[in-house]
């Protein structure tokens, strides 16, 4: 049985990613030992406990009388209940954005920007969500 979702950030600067994570998104971690032989959290690699999750499935065109296309890729989204206010705490911890807040039709959207490696759509959703359902429908 499937159990959760690893995800993963490739990262230029993989110290500067996970300080980020660490100091700034504030999220709790275990130190993978196996990756530097030691517990020496600036040479091990951290691996974050990032809470309910949901995954959505998009189409990569918008059919055939429309000119959106896209490549198939993957892309992390965060998820957040008050957009203003995350971002005035995250910011309050050095996090800087790429772009001001958007009204979307899902949700008010901000990229972050994070360390060493891609921007980070962040989010508060307009749609119902799954990441904290109980059950199957």
């Amino acid at each position: 049985m499937i159990i959760a979702v690893h995800t993963l950030i490739y990262s230029d600067d993989p110290p500067a990613t996970r300080a980020f994570l660490r100091d700034v998104v504030q999220w709790p971690y275990v130190i993978d030992p196996g990756s530097s032989g030691d517990d020496n959290e600036s040479a091990a690699w951290l691996i974050f406990r990032t809470g309910p999750s949901e995954l959505g499935v998009h189409p990569t065109s918008g059919g055939e009388d429309s000119t959106f296309r896209t490549p198939r890729h993957h892309s992390i989204t965060l998820m957040c209940d008050d957009l203003d206010a995350t971002i005035a705490e995250l910011a309050s911890r050095g996090a800087q954005f790429a772009t001001d807040p958007v009204d979307e039709a899902f949700g008010r959207i901000i990229f972050m920007q994070v360390p060493g490696a891609d921007d980070i759509l962040l989010y508060e959703a307009r749609h119902e969500t799954a990441h904290d359902m109980t059950s199957a429908p």
